[in-house]
């Protein structure tokens, strides 16, 4: 990994991967929905949609064809904490993919009439995800468990919140946080630094430093105990959750072995008991996020009203139980070698790489290589493990949110 900073704030880094024909590259900005006030939540995921409705140089329509036109790709998404638009191209075409990037960064039209159109698209999106229980259940557990801190509250926003946001908000949005320091340029695949740090910087120099976005608080609490959302539907859709250790925390390497041994894959505890032995559910598996102020793991399984008590009690025995024990010896020792091998193969993908690029310096984090995260993983103990489960993972530390029919 090669690293270096811009005289406007903007950090550039590139990973070259031997071997390669194709680049991954990307613009990430410390903007989220973290970040925002709670009357215009969703204001950061508007804004990701409308620099593609147009910038100075390309229309929609332009922007559309700008890479598929030659065999590459072009998305966005908008996190609790960031923003970032990705491409990935052939080598000899990473010039044309990051003179994209950059219009769509520094450029878009953000025009009044779009706005009313893609406003529709996001209503859209927002109705999508409230018949997709499965989906909206994460975001009614992060609303409750968060208990009113922003990472708790949609990225998509609310129908309330998208009516009514005005272009103003979006421009001023775009003005006061889509500046060098809040600015990380990446690329990963057949990249030479110094080209890929001097294309940056001519195509990236009109970008103001500005200030950077500020952190986001620390929680000051979370919610626990049983809640049901009532709401007709085939499936009762269970999530249990609770805080977790920011992402700077080395115990969060701990966490993610439990997390695997727990809920992890065909092999896990979860998956063998609830599915295979108990066959109470299709789906069932942990989960995690580690954020700059704070992190939360849990439990997902999706069961048929009738079996939801006898899901849910399966799933608490198997939290109780690692909470009180951990992991054996063996199974922490093969869970080590899963988490790793899960690495390493990652690894072989352009855009896992570029996503480690940014991951480390958008978490203000030193960068680390392969072998260095590997030891870390190594590095975690039977004691930590056992540490960790009992504080995490006992049930009555979580919330367990409902949503289904009515008993």
């Amino acid at each position: 990994m090669r690293e270096t900073a811009l005289d406007n704030g903007i950090l550039v880094r590139s990973e070259s991967i031997p071997g390669l024909r194709s680049t991954a590259v990307g613009v990430w900005i410390r903007q989220g929905s973290a970040h925002e006030a709670r009357e215009v939540t969703g204001v950061s995921h508007l804004l990701e949609h409308m620099v593609f409705k147009g910038t100075e140089r390309r229309t929609a329509l332009e922007i559309a064809e700008s890479l598929e036109a030659l065999g590459g790709s072009l998305d966005a998404y908008t996190s609790r904490e960031h923003t970032s638009y990705q491409a990935r191209v052939l080598d000899e075409h990473l010039p044309v993919a990051l003179d994209v990037l950059a219009d769509l960064v520094l450029a878009p039209r953000l025009e009044s009439d779009d706005l009313e159109l893609e406003r529709e698209v996001i209503l859209e999106e927002i109705a999508q995800v409230e018949d997709t229980p499965d989906d909206l259940v994460f975001d009614l557990h992060a609303e409750r468990l968060w208990d009113g801190h922003p990472y708790g509250r949609a990225i998509l926003g609310t129908k309330e919140s998208v009516s009514s946001m005005s272009v103003d908000v979006l421009r001023t949005l775009h003005e006061t946080r889509y500046v060098g320091r809040n600015l990380i340029v990446a690329a990963a695949g057949s990249v030479a630094h110094d080209e890929f740090v001097d294309g940056v910087a001519e195509l990236f120099e009109r970008a103001d430093a500005g200030a950077p976005a500020g952190p986001v608080a620390r929680p000051g609490g979370t919610a626990a105990g049983f809640q049901l959302v009532p709401r007709e539907t085939q499936q009762t859709h269970i999530v249990f959750g609770t805080d977790a250790p920011r992402h700077a925390d080395r115990d969060r390497y701990g966490l993610i072995l439990l997390s695997t041994a727990l809920g992890g894959g065909m092999s896990s505890r979860l998956f063998q008991r609830v599915r295979e032995e108990l066959g109470l559910c299709y789906s069932v598996f942990t989960f995690q996020s580690f954020y700059n102020a704070a992190g939360l793991l849990g439990v997902y399984v999706g069961t048929r009203p009738g079996s939801a008590e006898a899901a849910a009690d399966a799933v608490r025995h198997e939290l109780r139980r690692v909470a009180a024990d951990g992991l054996g010896p063996e199974e922490l020792e093969r869970t080590k070698q899963q988490v790793k091998g899960q690495v390493i193969l990652s690894l072989e993908s352009t855009g896992a790489r570029l996503h480690r690029l940014a991951s480390s310096a958008l978490h203000d984090e030193p960068f680390l290589g392969l072998d260095q995260l590997l030891d870390r993983i190594d590095a975690v103990s039977d004691e930590d493990v056992r540490r960790l489960a009992a504080r995490y993972f006992d049930p009555d530390r979580h919330l367990e949110l409902r949503l289904g029919p009515a008993a």
